[in-house]
């Protein structure tokens, strides 16, 4: 039996996050725009329990694939990030961050920003990257995600001069 038939695959729903924030005077900058820096934080957060929630271990990040920036959001309005697991290889996985801002009279949403974040699992004993259960994708929203991210860490790999990985 190799390793990844050992290990057990979580549902990516059961790992999923939604985070609500609200835009204050501090969070923007002086267009009265909320702050890059503050949504990086949010999205890193979003992406961290996520992370955790699906491998049951502490996480760090190790690469954020990028941020696209897509609208400006105001003080006062509300934010909500939506987390979920992607992809996951023997020790990380990638997790994406979709952020909207949400009108409050209307409840419509417009899409604001999205990341890709990769995290590796650490054993907390050692500090050293542990293996991770593995990602049971069910819907076909998970499985196209699933294809699109592990495309995505064939690339990173690639550019890296590592070869392809023989694993999923």
């Amino acid at each position: 039996m190799t390793e990844d038939t050992l290990r057990d695959a979580h549902p990516a729903r059961d790992s999923w996050v939604e985070m609500t924030e609200i835009v204050m005077p501090n969070d923007a900058n002086p267009l009265g725009n909320l702050m890059g820096g503050r949504v990086m934080q949010w999205i890193d957060i979003a992406a961290a329990i996520t992370a955790g929630r699906h491998s049951r271990r502490q996480c760090v990040t190790a690469n954020v694939d990028g941020i696209d920036w897509l609208a400006p959001v105001k003080v006062g309005s509300v934010v909500v990030l939506k987390a979920s697991v992607n992809y996951v290889g023997t020790t990380s996985l990638e997790c994406g961050v979709k952020v909207w801002s949400e009108d409050k009279a209307t409840g419509d949403r417009t899409h604001v920003a999205s990341a890709y974040l990769t995290f590796v699992a650490l054993d907390t004993g050692t500090g050293r990257p542990i293996p991770i259960p593995r990602l049971l994708s069910e819907t076909e929203d998970e499985k196209r995600r699933y294809e699109a991210a592990k495309l995505r860490r064939e690339h990173k790999m690639a550019q890296r001069g590592h070869p392809p990985s023989r694993s999923h």
